[in-house]
């Protein structure tokens, strides 16, 4: 059984009405199983099954703990020229890195986040000059009324999220991860699609390392560029890869003890 099979225990379900008779065989998975299940994988692969668990939204602590466990490793498997040039915030350094590495790790089209240009409200506030009046001119443009003009509070439409408060890693293929070939299908006279050069077909956009180094610099503003380029993006990389090792040994942990076998070791 799939790890992300599980999942569906964790939603309220409404009551389904049948006459059908219910599944009676011994090697039937009960909810029970399941989360029989979720405890030995906890117990043998905790922090994948956190992150998972994190990532697909079902609880807070989950994701808190994977963010915990991922910050150990960091710290434990920094590279030299890391250590060195974090220095006395190595510490902060790492969590920092750990938390945008689990963010990259768990992002998908459907993730979005708070607009940080708006604070989620969807306009942007300014002082500007209102024209209350434009004025009265004659024929020849002299002037008659004057214009009145106020300067007032304006909301404005905000343009990063245009309005929505929120912002979308949804790409622009709407997350399916292609688009139509347009000289393609007009050769051949049907729709030919092919792998959206914007995501390269993962249907959402990753997060910049840049958003990662402008954090970095708050603490180390002697970072240079090249030197998060060559030493700590791939670094940041490495952690984003070892969230999916981990998952898969939480998957293979989960379909082991979901797997039922007449040899009684093996239950």
């Amino acid at each position: 059984m799939k790890l992300e099979a599980a999942l569906k225990h964790f939603s309220p379900q409404g009551m389904h009405i049948s006459d059908s008779v219910k599944g009676t065989s011994p090697d039937r998975i009960t909810g029970t199983d399941i989360m029989a299940a979720i405890g030995t994988t906890s117990a043998r692969a905790r922090f994948g099954l956190a992150a998972f668990f994190g990532k697909a939204g079902i609880s807070k602590t989950d994701e808190q703990l994977a963010v915990q466990a991922l910050t150990r490793h960091a710290m434990d498997s920094a590279p030299k020229n890391v250590r060195k040039a974090a220095g006395g915030e190595f510490g902060w350094c790492m969590q920092v890195l750990a938390q945008f590495a689990f963010a990259e790790y768990s992002r998908s089209a459907a993730t979005s986040v708070t607009c940080h240009s708006c604070s989620g409200t969807g306009f942007i506030s300014g002082n500007e000059d209102v024209v209350k009046h434009p004025g009265i001119f004659d024929a020849d443009g002299a002037e008659v009324v004057a214009p009145k003009i106020k300067n007032e509070l304006v909301n404005r439409v905000c343009g990063t999220c245009g309005g929505k408060g929120v912002i979308h890693a949804r790409c622009r293929c709407g997350g399916k991860g292609e688009v139509l070939d347009r000289a393609a299908t007009k050769e051949k006279g049907a729709p030919v699609f092919k792998t959206c050069e914007r995501c390269s077909g993962n249907g959402f956009s990753s997060v910049p390392s840049t958003a990662a180094h402008k954090a970095i610099l708050k603490r180390l503003p002697d970072l240079h560029v090249r030197t998060w380029t060559r030493n700590w993006k791939p670094f940041l990389e490495a952690l984003v890869s070892i969230c999916h090792q981990e998952e898969t040994k939480a998957e293979a942990e989960f379909q082991r003890a979901t797997k039922f076998s007449d040899d009684s070791n093996k239950i």
